[in-house]
C-alpha cells in the first residue's frame, strides 16, 4: 500500500509548474557539436594524465633513494623517471597541439585564443 500511495502523489504533481532554472541544462544534447564536446573532456584527461605524471615521477624518486647503491634498482628508478620526463613532454605537446588545432577550428575558449585574442 506504501507504494501505492507514493505512485498516487507522483500522478498528482504538475511537472509544468516545476522552474525551468532548478535543473542546470545538459552539456551534452542533441545540439553539442563533437568540437564542444572534446573541449570539455580533454581538460580533465590533461589534468588525470599531469597527476599520473607526477605520481610517476616521485615514485621513480623514491625508488631512486631507497635503491641503496643496488644499480639493477638505481637503472630501474633512472628508467622510471625518464620515462615519466618523456611522458610529460609527450602531454605538453598534445596539449599544445590540441589547442593549435582548436584554434585553427575556431572552437572558442582555447589557450591560443585567450593569449592573442581572437575568437
Amino acid at each position: 500500500m506504501l507504494l501505492g500511495s507514493e505512485i498516487n502523489m507522483l500522478t498528482q504533481l504538475d511537472f509544468d509548474q516545476i522552474q525551468k532554472g532548478a535543473f542546470p541544462d545538459a552539456k551534452f544534447g542533441s545540439t553539442s557539436k563533437v568540437g564542444d564536446i572534446i573541449n570539455l573532456v580533454l581538460p580533465y584527461i590533461f589534468a588525470a594524465a599531469g597527476i599520473a605524471l607526477l605520481i610517476y615521477l616521485v615514485l621513480g624518486g623514491l625508488q631512486m633513494m631507497t635503491s641503496r647503491g643496488d644499480p639493477k634498482a638505481m637503472q630501474t628508478a633512472q628508467a622510471k623517471v625518464t620515462n615519466a620526463i618523456i611522458g610529460f613532454v609527450i602531454v605538453f605537446l598534445a596539449f599544445t597541439i590540441v589547442q593549435l588545432i582548436a584554434q585553427l577550428l575556431g572552437l572558442e575558449g582555447t589557450m591560443f585564443s585567450q593569449i592573442f585574442g581572437g575568437k
